[in-house]
């Protein structure tokens, strides 16, 4: 069958496929063909721009080396030129440098030689599903990040470039500053949206279970092990696998991660075969991973393979002007979810916290809005409610000067903060570390106020 042949019975070319191999460009035509799609075919680099200038494709397919030049130019000439269309590279095997560098350059995806028909038909259907624009436009994603600040509208903005690419994401930023909430939006405004997003703790975890926690075990692989169980990478197969504190992850699970990554395969404890997986790795970190690297602690290789474009998540501290806004939508949450009448800020709790570094960022602003709805006597939620740490307020907003009848005032609201430590401390077993998660302040914070206070520790 011709390839003009091939494209009568499928109303037209959906896909370019350019390598000077007959018979690899053969086996893609015919495999793509039973997906129901009809391609056309190139052996070098200009005619492949000479049918893109002339045709409308869908996908395309490119090997890394062609006679006139490699596969990244063609890469960066569609990047440039056709922007809506994806582009996926074909690497030698075992040559991930080159996967990852035309990533970088703006490639979709890749596959390594010998072709897996498994991974192309995955990749075709990740393409394939994407939705319309108008459907992404009416729809309203559940983890938006909120914000009209010019860094996180350069935030969201980069975010929706991601997510039309299965490139890795390193998400970087502060505990607290959204990097979950920014994986989640890759996911859910991307061609993956309606498979699985597996968000893993990798800190949480303890190492002796790690492997089985991650590519899972058949029955008999070890002691306890009763039945077959699937792994995180098998629940999120067609879906993200978002590898949260991925720092924290031992070396050795460092080396089955990298294999995994690389080769899109893995072996179960206890199973002889590999088991194919098609997932999008995004990863995330409050800590540096460069210097973990200088100080080999976290392998270099898998860095590179993790952080194929970075996206750094603004601080609070970076981003004041969105604070109110915030705020409000905070204790309107929190109304909503215990039933009370929702609480304004006064304007000087809207300055305090305007001044506040917040080193726990969002999530600090969300717990410490939730403690001062229960210290306010009412509606109207005050400076004073807020007990804001006064080591971690800035320069724009100093503390106030004694005024007469200032030192009962300090006299209470220090009875109320020692009250609220004491009864954390003892909820808690005496773990000063889950006693300032709870109180929503860092270990950092309670331990100043246990000094402050004079306390025990």
């Amino acid at each position: 069958m011709t390839q003009t042949e091939r494209r009568a019975r499928s109303g037209g070319p959906d896909v370019l496929i350019v390598d000077d191999e007959d018979d690899i460009r053969e086996l893609l035509e015919l495999t793509l063909l039973r997906l129901g799609l009809a391609s056309d075919g190139a052996a070098t680099l200009a005619e492949a721009r000479q049918l893109l200038g002339g045709r409308r494709y869908r996908l395309c397919l490119t090997d890394m080396r062609l006679p006139d030049g490699d596969g990244l130019e063609l890469v960066r000439y569609i990047s440039e030129n056709i922007r809506d269309l994806p582009v996926a590279v074909i690497t030698a095997f075992g040559s991930m440098d080159n996967a990852v560098t035309a990533l970088k350059a703006g490639a979709f995806d890749y596959l390594a030689k010998p072709v897996s028909i498994d991974q192309l038909r995955a990749l075709v259907k990740s393409v394939f599903s994407v939705r319309p624009k108008e459907e992404d436009a009416g729809r309203k994603d559940s983890s938006s990040l909120i914000g009209d600040s010019p860094a996180m509208v350069q935030v969201r903005s980069l975010i929706e470039k991601l997510a039309r690419s299965q490139a890795p994401v390193f998400i970087s930023g502060e505990s607290g500053s959204g990097k979950e909430r920014a994986a989640r939006m890759i996911h859910e405004l991307g061609p993956r949206a309606a498979a699985p997003f597996v968000a893993v703790n990798c800190g949480a975890i303890p190492e002796n279970l790690m492997e089985s926690e991650f590519f899972g075990a058949r029955k008999g692989a070890f002691t306890g092990a009763d039945s077959d169980r699937e792994g995180f990478f098998q629940a999120a197969h067609g879906g993200t696998l978002f590898l949260d504190e991925v720092g924290d992850l031992p070396l050795p699970m460092q080396v089955k991660l990298l294999r995994a990554i690389q080769e899109k395969k893995f072996r179960r404890l206890g199973d002889t075969a590999e088991t194919a997986v098609d997932v999008r790795i995004l990863s995330a970190t409050h800590q540096n991973l460069k210097a973990m690297v200088e100080a080999s602690r976290f392998r270099q290789d898998l860095f590179y393979r993790l952080n194929v474009i970075e996206l750094r998540m603004p601080t609070l501290r970076e981003r004041i002007e969105d604070i109110p806004g915030l705020a409000e939508i905070l204790l309107d949450r929190l109304a909503e979810s215990s039933g009370q009448p929702v609480a304004k800020l006064s304007q000087d709790a809207v300055d305090a916290l305007k001044a506040y570094s917040f080193p726990g960022n969002v999530r600090e602003l969300e717990n410490v809005l939730e403690r001062a709805l229960a210290l306010s006597s009412g509606e109207l939620i005050h400076a004073e409610d807020l007990l804001l740490d006064p080591s971690d307020v800035g320069e724009a907003h100093p503390a106030a000067p004694a005024e007469p009848g200032g030192a009962a005032l300090q006299d209470y609201l220090d009875k109320v903060e020692r009250h609220a430590i004491e009864d954390a401390l003892e909820k808690s077993g005496g773990n000063r570390t889950a006693a300032a998660r709870s109180l929503g302040v860092t270990f950092r914070s309670l331990r100043y106020r246990l000094e402050r206070l004079g306390m025990k520790e």
